[in-house]
């Protein structure tokens, strides 16, 4: 007879799956663009903060993105419990019924509630959700395009703002670039994190179809192009601050790339991705002074 586990276990177990954390920062990149962005200079900071739209916006961005971490670990579990075995929740923590009805529960919630506030936003979600399920099932094994996916998703979240909002949506389009390519870069560096798992269960990720070597060379053609990029759209905006803030956050990129070149374990893979999620903070976290 199976041990049934104690509630709170339970939600613990919940709680990891979904990914909190990355969920609070999904609210904060929204609740800043919404402040420091899209508020008309001089508004009321209270004016932004209790806007009714940004609540619903981040709840149904929240619900579809917690749908497609369940979702993915439904899939992953085999992969996981060699890459991650401390991590995996569902099959422990919770049943795989159970972490399915979440999923579409979650789906559910998020379309409906982005259908109340505008139909693109809805049309926006239902897309976001689609991508994640075919992302988890399929694409997440084939090289670069399940890369693709993730990162388009992640500026997904600023693009939302933009499609309902429609102000100041250059600088928008800029963070959501950076969103992209941040992501992108960490989702690479993963990969061949997890390159012993993938490889076992017939992942074709870039570090397995490429090699560990090829993929930190296009890893570093990737941030040099975009760096060059971000200072061209920064001079034909004519916005100081923006040219500050890039050369601030050259600084922990530079310090990545040098990381990157001598990488060559699973903990320095690993380090280089919370690495990434940090230069995303401190990028959203400009959004103050931009």
């Amino acid at each position: 007879m199976t041990r049934r586990l104690p509630f709170w276990a339970f939600l613990l177990g919940f709680v990891r799956l979904i990914r909190v954390r990355n969920l609070l920062i999904i609210v904060l990149t929204q609740y800043l663009a919404r402040v420091c962005i899209i508020a008309a200079p001089g508004a009321p900071l209270r004016e932004a903060l209790l806007d009714p739209v940004i609540l619903l916006l981040c709840f149904s961005t929240v619900c579809i993105a917690a749908a497609g971490y369940i979702i993915n670990d439904y899939f992953d579990i085999k992969i996981d419990i060699i890459n991650k075995p401390e991590r995996v929740v569902i099959g422990r923590y919770l049943k795989r019924r159970v972490a399915m009805g979440a999923h579409q529960l979650l789906n559910l919630a998020g379309c409906a509630v982005g259908l109340y506030v505008d139909k693109w936003v809805f049309v926006v979600n239902v897309l976001s959700a689609t991508l994640l399920w075919f992302y988890s099932a399929q694409f997440k094994r084939q090289p670069f395009i399940g890369n693709l996916i993730v990162s388009f998703l992640t500026a997904l979240s600023l693009l939302v703002l933009a499609v309902y909002y429609r102000q100041n949506v250059d600088l928008l389009l800029i963070y959501a670039a950076f969103a992209f390519v941040i992501t992108l870069v960490r989702e690479i560096i993963k990969d061949m994190e997890d390159v012993r798992g993938d490889a076992r269960f017939g992942c074709r990720t870039l570090p397995i179809v490429w090699g560990i070597r090829r993929t930190k060379a296009f890893l570093y053609v990737l941030i040099a192009s975009f760096i060059a990029t971000l200072f061209i759209v920064a001079g034909d905006l004519k916005n100081p601050n923006l040219n500050v803030i890039f050369f601030v956050m050259l600084v922990p990129i530079t310090w990545l790339v040098y990381r990157l070149v001598r990488a060559d374990t699973k903990r320095d893979f690993a380090f280089l991705s919370q690495l990434c999620k940090a230069i995303m903070l401190m990028g959203v976290s400009s959004m103050i002074w931009v």
